[in-house]
């Protein structure tokens, strides 16, 4: 796993080269998504920045700044529980699967994997032969994590 360091300059670049900045309020912000080990929702990242800075940042500022990191693929809101996660793939260089999400029930540790693309056709495919039109292929899957299934045994 790439260090945090490592992650919020990968994303500046890619927010220089997209000709917009991360601002030291968007680095706060992704930096406390990087370093959670869970989904987390934007009063949660509110708490987590008055923790670190002992400043508060309001709430619609926190849901701005998350527009802005989603837009630039820096973190993935999590429908299900309106959360989230920082992107695993920012400091990479290649092009990636669509995501899918295993969340656990218990802990809500967040896991992110990619999906084939011919996967993703075939549930097209079928929304569509159910007259329907696919808004999103995101898919969240909730889960039990390997550690919280070996608590349980």
């Amino acid at each position: 796993m790439k260090s945090i360091i490592e992650n919020i300059k990968q994303a500046e670049h890619n927010c220089k080269a997209h000709g917009v900045r991360l601002t030291s309020k968007r680095k706060q912000v992704l930096s406390g998504l990087l370093q959670a080990d869970k989904a987390l929702s934007a009063y949660e990242l509110v708490d987590q920045c008055k923790d670190e800075s002992g400043k508060t940042m309001p709430a619609m500022s926190v849901y701005r700044i998350l527009d802005f990191l989603e837009e630039e693929h820096l973190v993935h809101k999590l429908d299900s529980n309106n959360k989230y996660v920082a992107c695993s793939h920012i400091t990479c260089s290649h092009g990636h699967e669509v995501t899918q999400f295993l969340i656990c029930e218990k802990c809500q540790r967040v896991d992110e994997i990619n999906i084939e693309q011919s996967t993703i056709e075939q549930l097209q495919s079928n929304v569509e032969s159910a007259g329907f039109h696919l808004i999103s292929p995101q898919l969240e899957m909730k889960c039990i994590c390997e550690n919280c299934n070996h608590d349980h045994e």
